[in-house]
C-alpha cells in the first residue's frame, strides 16, 4: 500500500517537515533531524533529502549541519559559501566553517 493510500508521510516529507521546524537563527544536525523525523540512523537519508531538496527557498535546509557544527562543503544550492551567507543572514555567527551548536542549536 503506499504512502498515499495510508496518509502517511514519506520519510522525504518527515525530513522536510522536521527541518522546517528550525527557527531562523538556529541550527540542527544531520542526527537531530533523523530522529525528528522518526529513526535516528536516517542520517544519511536527510543529507539525501536535502540534496534534492524541492523547495530550497521554503524547507531552509541550510539550518543543517554535521554532529561537530560543520557546514556542507557539498550544500547544494551554491555551496559552502551559501549555507554561510544564508546562515549568516539569519544573525547566526559562523566561524572556520563551523557554527556553535551550544549557542545557535535547537
Amino acid at each position: 500500500m503506499s504512502a498515499e493510500m495510508t496518509n502517511e508521510k514519506t520519510v522525504y516529507e518527515r525530513i522536510y517537515d522536521a527541518v522546517s521546524s528550525i527557527p531562523c537563527g538556529r541550527v540542527a544536525t544531520y542526527g537531530q533531524i533523523a530522529a525528528l523525523a522518526g529513526n535516528r540512523f536516517y542520517a544519511r537519508a536527510v543529507g539525501n533529502a536535502l540534496h534534492n531538496n524541492p523547495l530550497p527557498g521554503i524547507i531552509p535546509c541550510h539550518r543543517v549541519v554535521n554532529a561537530q557544527g560543520r557546514l556542507a562543503p557539498g550544500f547544494a544550492f551554491g555551496g559552502e559559501k551559501r549555507q554561510r551567507e544564508l546562515l549568516e543572514s539569519e544573525g547566526v555567527e559562523v566561524k572556520n566553517g563551523r557554527v556553535d551548536l551550544k549557542k545557535y542549536g535547537i
